[in-house]
């Protein structure tokens, strides 16, 4: 897990056990200013005319619901009615674990679509398995346009495989007018010990019962990932061979959680995986909550359901600032005609330019993929206008692609397993990250 500061910032400032067996809780142009949308890059192999001009049909599958759904809904509709030759049907499938599942099920029964989102961490599982068409004879080059640090999840052994489109990092979410009110800084804390101390001057009782925590976050991998990168960690070893987080840096974000919630200070919402999220950001939206971990996704809908001033901060740090980037890719699925890929490129090109990418940026809160359309006079007015839209992309100068070896998407599962034994008091700290160790060991052998 190596960082990509210098060309991040030359850039922005200038499946489960099944993926072994299926080999078989919310954007651009670069250098010419000559948008590949309207240039397609020739396709591996040649894909002759539809016969009697009748237009591809091909499958997308996303997994972004509500207001996020409906922008995608909307950009495929604009995409259709842009061109005559492709016509693109969209559909939901669900969150990503849910996407992922149903992706893998289709392949295998020979009716899988011909685009779908893949979380970033699920790409090296799904190229591995050759699930994934190479897309790097269809970019030729037009890859260069997105930003760097965003393209660490695009590639498996040196072939690229996705292209970035909801990208996000995590963010700490802040109720402005409660720090203020309790005479706090409204930019919000900058380090894990400011965190806890805002934390406590921000936590109401009413008698036996907290009614306002002062910091709440979901006990969830990519947290956890961020939490060891500021501690100066890593999940797996550089050989990506063994799990590295049975060390010092693996340990602090579970000891600092559990401590937060042994004071009372902090929230760990029930629910599983995305619930959990959505529990988070619905007892901050109601005020029971001042801080929150999530998405840069969750930006506008946060926004504009809020009845206080939302402000977005970095991840406080510990040694030093560190966050993974998440949310997910768009892939093309192997098994699909030579017509259907082509076709397929010409959308996830589309989708992916800055003429597109700059609006579902503003309009979701994911930050624009493209180095031209984070320095666009667009997205300047609106980060002046609302700075912060542009903190995860300042972020980015701090953060680290996820782990993406084909066991990961498995191995994940189980580390957060541990982290919650631990933090529920099931487990030591060393006893779960032993076990995870123990685990993890199998599953990057396979």
């Amino acid at each position: 897990m190596k960082k990509v500061k210098a060309s991040l910032l030359a850039c922005v400032f200038g499946l489960t056990a099944v993926l072994a067996g299926c080999s078989g809780g919310n954007q651009q142009t670069g250098g010419n200013n000559q948008s590949p949308a309207n240039t397609p890059a020739p396709a591996p192999t040649e894909a002759s005319a539809p016969a009697g001009n009748k237009p591809v049909e091909i499958d997308f599958w996303y997994a972004l619901g509500g207001r996020n759904g409906e922008i995608i809904q909307e950009m495929t509709k604009k995409f259709n009615e842009s061109q005559k030759d492709i016509v693109v049907k969209a559909s939901y499938q669900g969150s990503y674990y849910e996407n992922h599942s149903k992706v893998l099920a289709a392949v295998s029964a020979g009716n899988q679509p011909d685009v779908t989102m893949v979380e970033v961490a699920s790409i090296g599982a799904f190229a591995d398995a050759k699930v994934l068409e190479d897309l790097g004879p269809y970019a030729n080059g037009a890859e260069k346009k997105y930003i760097p640090g965003l393209l660490g999840n695009s590639y498996w052994k040196d072939k690229l495989y996705a292209i970035p489109f909801n990208r996000s990092t995590p963010l700490l979410y802040l109720n402005r007018d409660m720090l203020k009110a309790a005479g706090l800084d409204p930019e919000g804390p900058k380090t894990w010990e400011e965190l806890r101390e805002f934390s406590k001057a921000l936590t109401k009782k009413e008698g036996d019962k907290t009614a306002t925590y002062g910091f709440s976050t979901a006990i969830d991998i990519w947290f956890y990932e961020a939490l060891v990168f500021q501690s100066g960690g890593s999940i797996l070893t550089e050989d990506n061979k063994a799990l590295a987080i049975n060390s010092e840096a693996g340990k602090a974000p579970i000891e600092f959680w559990t401590s937060m919630m042994k004071e009372g200070i902090m929230k760990a919402p029930p629910g599983e995986k995305y619930n959990a999220w959505d529990v988070a950001k619905q007892d901050f939206l109601n005020g029971q909550v001042g801080m929150i971990f999530t998405s840069t996704g969750d930006l506008r809908g946060l926004k504009e359901n809020a009845k206080f001033d939302v402000g977005a901060a970095f991840m406080p740090a510990n040694k030093s600032y560190g966050a993974p980037t998440g949310g997910a890719n768009l892939v093309i699925l192997a098994k699909s005609s030579d017509e259907e890929k082509k076709a397929a490129w010409e959308f996830v090109n589309w989708m992916t330019d800055t003429a597109q990418t700059v609006p579902f940026s503003l309009e979701s809160g994911y930050m624009p993929v493209t180095t031209e359309a984070v320095e666009s006079a667009e997205m300047k007015a609106a980060y002046e206008k609302e700075p912060n839209f542009q903190v995860a992309v300042k972020q980015l100068e701090y953060a680290s692609p996820r782990p993406m070896v084909p066991g990961y998407k498995e191995l994940q599962e189980v580390i957060m397993t541990e982290i919650q034994r631990a933090v529920l008091g099931q487990a030591t700290v060393d006893e779960a990250l032993q076990k995870a160790d123990e685990k993890g060991q199998k599953l990057l052998k396979k």
